[in-house]
């Protein structure tokens, strides 16, 4: 069935919905705009599904939302009986439709017979992963599209260990999915729901002191915060989202008295009204807290985006301006603060492991390795990062310390297997205290960090493809690159391509090995002074990853060979 067609069925099936029906109308001359809304399903991955807002199969709406949770819901049933018993976690965060996409889920849930459990407010994505693990569920759903723009919403599932679900189990709930149709999704009435125990509402009892306990246990040098958490001075915007209440309440709890919150961005709004996008990379977000900050003489500003799973840091420079850090700095310099915490307190682990994703910094392995720690990487997406956890777990031959991914995801816990913007902003206050204690701000110890290790610079370009068009020439791209890969970029010779939806390393002298990860749509380019570029299609985005990575002895000369790489790449995409 064609685009048009869809749009003409969507007219007769829902015919009775009149604010559905009014806005297709209203998009009768607009062919494009019919095309982009119906020419294929809102795609669901490990990612779940995310997509603008509005009517149509390629949309975020009730109908798709429904759907989707009567697939998974065939997917739980299909599994043991316990796993309706034993029931989902849902959470949403403060985005437009978000508390009715998860009324609804719960409902539908409710229906085919599965204990649902609906937070009672907004929560961050960890505190939903926590709950997945702390209540026995089978699963969870968080509604939400994380730092995206306010036209957005998402889906996200997760299964019982708390993180998102693999590959493998998110292509059956896919087949479940397309399995229905529209119509066989529907919600039990709320009030029987209640009545019945299917649908059960929990709040700060069930989960979120518990988890805020467990949290406080995160904290590197507790000690060290009794004093300095009295001196230092936080400025915190949680960017109109989730993480107001879990991020003061855990600061507050460890000894941080002086937090500046930006008032203008500190309650839920779904229009994210102060900035253009939510998002703690974007330095425009953060020019409230600035000023803020310097009316209050802040030691550090740092923010979360609205289901507060990410975090951003601002600190001042050398020349006294903000500084916004980059997710491999703050990974880098997190991870630093609590290995050199760990050594001085002897608590090192003989057996401790760091994990971050394969387009994050090598600088982190630097830092791991000079702790006497193995670093492990894993695909893009903190789902691979809690697998590893599992595994360390389950074969006992390491203690997870730290994990991070360059898109501004910490996570020292085990007991959350997300990323978690409520564990690294504890981290951050720690660090930001430990530096102060020694005269320093974080700056300063990220320039100590590169005396040491080097300089590594890191750039994250992305090209963006949208619309049908878009998507056919994403795949045309790799496949180029993948039949004819660059022998050198920018001057500097190729040594070796990681192909790793082959599987494969080739070497410039033809030989071939093979790369010990899950197969994925990803290139990787190991250049011969060490430097190195990877290109992935988005999971979630209609564009293509570029990511460009050099070190050496001074900044300049990293800096320079980074931008001349850039722009080599940028060619090859063109």
């Amino acid at each position: 069935m064609g685009y048009r067609e869809e749009y003409e069925k969507w007219l007769k099936e829902f015919a009775d919905d009149q604010a559905t029906v009014a806005e297709l109308k209203g998009i009768a001359d607009d062919e494009k705009e019919i095309e982009d809304r119906f020419y294929t399903e809102l795609s669901f991955g490990t990612a779940g599904m995310r997509g603008v807002l509005g009517a149509g199969t390629n949309r975020m709406n009730l109908y798709n939302v429904t759907r989707a949770t009567k697939g998974f819901a065939d997917y739980i049933n299909a599994g043991d009986p316990s796993y309706k018993e034993r029931g989902v976690v849902i959470a949403y965060d403060s985005r437009r439709m978000s508390p009715e996409f998860a009324k609804a889920s719960a409902l539908v849930l409710a229906h085919e017979g599965i204990h649902a459990f609906l937070f009672d407010e907004l929560r961050p994505v960890p505190v939903l992963s926590y709950a997945v693990r702390h209540l026995h569920a089978i699963a969870g759903i968080v509604i939400t599209a994380s730092h995206n723009p306010p036209q957005y919403n998402g889906y996200k599932v997760y299964w019982e260990d708390g993180a998102q679900m693999p590959p493998e189990y998110a292509d059956q709930v896919l087949k479940c999915i397309r399995a229905n149709r529209y119509q066989d999704a529907v919600q039990m009435d709320e009030k029987e729901a209640l009545e019945s125990g299917l649908l059960k509402i929990i709040g700060h009892k069930e989960v979120d002191d518990d988890y805020i306990a467990q949290e406080k246990t995160l904290s590197v040098q507790p000690e060290l915060m009794k004093k300095a958490g009295k001196e230092l001075k936080i400025v915190y915007t949680p960017i109109h989202g989730s993480g107001n209440k879990p991020v003061r309440r855990i600061l507050k709890e460890i000894g941080i008295e002086n937090v500046y919150v930006v008032k203008e961005q500190e309650l839920p709004d779904p229009n994210f009204s102060t900035v253009k996008v939510p998002n703690p990379e974007d330095p425009a977000a953060f020019t409230l807290a600035m000023k803020l900050a310097d009316e209050v003489g802040a030691d550090c500003i740092f923010g979360t985006d609205p289901d507060c799973d990410r975090v951003g840091i601002a600190v001042k420079d050398d020349e006294g301006k903000y500084y916004l850090m980059t997710g491999n700095q703050i990974g880098s310099t997190l991870l630093y603060y609590i290995l050199k915490s760990r050594e001085a307190l002897g608590t090192i682990p003989a057996n401790g492991a760091v994990v971050k994703s394969v387009v994050s910094t090598e600088l982190a392995r630097k830092i791991a390795e000079s702790f006497g720690l193995v670093c492990f990487d894993t695909l893009t997406g903190f789902k691979w990062i809690a697998n590893k956890i599992q595994q360390f777990q389950d074969n006992g031959d390491h203690t997870f310390i730290f994990g991070f991914e360059e898109s501004y995801g910490f996570l020292s816990s085990t007991f959350v297997r997300d990323k978690d913007g409520v564990n690294a902003s504890l981290l951050i206050a720690e660090a930001a205290a430990w530096a102060k204690m020694q005269g320093k701000t974080l700056y300063d110890i990220l320039q100590e960090i590169y005396k040491t290790y080097g300089y590594y610079v890191e750039k994250v370009v992305s090209v963006t493809l949208p619309g049908k068009d878009g998507l056919a020439k994403m795949q045309e791209i790799m496949k180029n690159l993948r039949a004819n890969p660059p022998k050198e970029l920018a001057g500097v010779k190729v040594r070796a391509v990681r192909d790793y939806l082959a599987g494969t390393r080739t070497d410039s002298e033809g030989k071939v090995g093979t790369v010990d990860l899950p197969k994925s749509d990803v290139l990787y380019f190991e250049l011969e002074d060490d430097a190195w570029v990877c290109i992935r299609p988005s999971g979630t985005e209609p564009k293509i990853k570029l990511y460009v990575n050099t070190n050496a002895k001074d900044a300049k000369s990293s800096q320079d060979e980074n931008a001349a790489l850039v722009d080599a790449c940028k060619a090859l995409l063109a």
